[in-house]
C-alpha cells in the first residue's frame, strides 16, 4: 500500500461518519452521545519503530498481529516459577475480548499526531524544591514497596489501593485501553455531560453550559473539567490538576507531566448508531517538546458495567505492611541505596 493510499484510509475513517445517517439529539436539543461503550484494542500507544512512516498494517500483518496477541494472552502463563506466577495469571478470563483486536483501520499506533506516531521528546525542565522534594519520596516509596518494607499504606499508590486510576492506565482521562474493564458510560442532562469509567470507578461530572473555568486556586486530582458543543462534537478541556501531585507515588496526572502547565482536550463524537470517536490531544511545555494527540475508537455495547470492587476485602495493604514489620523483627533492614 502506498504512503498516499495509507493517509487517505486514515483520514477516511476519521470522517466516518454516514453521510445517510443523522446523530440523534437529546429532548433538550444536545447531540445524545448516551450510552456503554468499550475501547479496548491491541493497537499500540506509539508506532514500533521497525515500522517507520507505515501508519496501517495490511490485512495479512493485522491477521497475524491478532492471532499473536490472542495466544499470548490465553496461555497459561507460568514459566516465571512460583515467585512470578499470581502476577502473570491475567490470562484470557480476565482479558477484554476486544484487547487482542486492532483498531477497524488497523492502525499501527492509536497517536496521530506527530505523524511519527510516537509520543514527543520530553524536555528538561528544573522542579521546583518542592517537587524535588516529592520526587524523592516518592522513590523511596517505591523502593520501600520494591524492596518489602512498607513503612505505611502512603507506600501503595492511589492505584493499588483502589482510589483513582493510575496516571499511564486506562479508567479514567485520557481514557487508554488497559486490559480489563475497558468499557465507560455516558450520562447527559441539561447543562451537564457524566462520563463513568468502570476501571476504579471513576465519574466526571462535565459542565456544557456556559461557565467560566474555575480559578486556578481550586485544584482537584482529575482537573476541573469544561464542555462545550462544536457543532455534533464534545470539546472537554481539563485543567487546574493538584499542584501537590507526589510523582510517580499517588499522583495521576499523564506520565508525570507538570499539573502545573497539563492541559487536556478531549473531543467525543458519535460516528454512527453504535460507534464513537475519542480524540484527545495533551500539551505541558514543561513536559514535552510539543502536544500530541491519540485516537481511540469507542464502540457502544449491549454489556453493562460492573461494580468494580477493588479495594474490598483486600488483605494486600494488612499483608505488606505485617511482613514488612516480621522482617523487621528478624533484624532485616530498608537499603535506601540498593538499586
Amino acid at each position: 500500500m502506498t504512503a498516499a493510499a495509507l493517509c487517505v484510509a486514515n483520514a477516511a475513517w476519521s470522517q466516518s461518519a454516514d453521510d445517510d445517517w443523522t446523530p440523534p439529539r437529546t429532548p433538550w436539543g444536545d447531540p445524545d452521545l448516551q450510552g456503554i461503550y468499550n475501547y479496548a484494542t491491541v493497537t499500540p500507544l506509539e508506532r514500533p519503530l521497525e515500522l517507520g512512516n507505515q501508519t496501517v498494517f495490511d490485512e495479512e500483518e493485522a491477521a497475524a498481529l491478532e492471532e499473536e496477541m490472542s495466544y499470548a494472552m490465553d496461555q497459561d502463563r507460568r514459566d516465571g516459577g512460583n515467585e512470578a506466577d499470581v502476577a502473570r495469571n491475567y490470562n484470557n478470563l480476565w482479558t477484554d475480548v476486544s484487547r487482542t483486536q486492532l483498531t477497524e483501520d488497523n492502525r499501527t499506533s492509536l497517536i496521530i499526531d506527530p505523524p511519527d506516531g510516537r509520543l514527543p521528546p520530553r524536555v528538561e525542565h528544573p522542579m521546583t524544591p518542592e517537587r524535588e522534594a516529592a520526587a524523592r519520596e516518592a522513590e523511596l516509596s517505591l523502593m520501600r514497596f520494591t524492596q518489602g518494607f512498607h513503612e505505611s499504606y502512603h507506600d501503595a499508590d492511589v492505584g493499588n489501593r483502589c482510589i483513582i486510576r493510575r496516571r499511564n492506565e486506562g479508567g479514567g482521562h485520557p481514557y487508554l485501553p488497559a486490559l480489563y474493564a475497558n468499557t465507560a458510560q455516558i450520562f447527559q442532562s441539561p447543562g451537564y455531560v457524566v462520563i463513568y469509567a468502570e476501571m476504579i470507578h471513576n465519574a466526571r461530572i462535565i459542565p456544557v453550559d456556559g461557565r467560566p473555568q474555575l480559578p486556578d486556586s481550586i485544584e482537584t486530582w482529575l482537573g476541573s473539567p469544561l464542555g462545550r458543543w462544536e457543532g455534533d462534537t464534545l470539546v472537554v478541556e481539563t485543567t487546574n490538576f493538584l499542584k501537590a501531585d507526589d510523582i510517580g507515588r499517588t499522583g495521576v496526572v499523564y506520565r508525570n507531566a507538570d499539573p502545573e502547565t497539563f492541559r487536556i482536550v478531549e473531543r467525543f463524537r458519535r460516528t454512527g448508531p453504535e460507534t464513537l470517536e475519542y480524540e484527545v490531544t495533551m500539551s505541558d511545555p514543561n513536559t514535552w517538546t510539543q502536544p500530541f494527540t491519540i485516537r481511540v475508537p469507542w464502540n457502544e455495547t449491549d454489556g453493562q458495567i460492573y461494580e468494580y470492587q477493588c479495594q474490598e476485602w483486600n488483605y494486600d495493604l494488612y499483608f505488606w505492611l505485617s511482613g514488612a514489620r516480621e522482617r523487621e523483627a528478624r533484624g532485616e533492614v530498608f537499603d535506601p541505596n540498593a538499586n
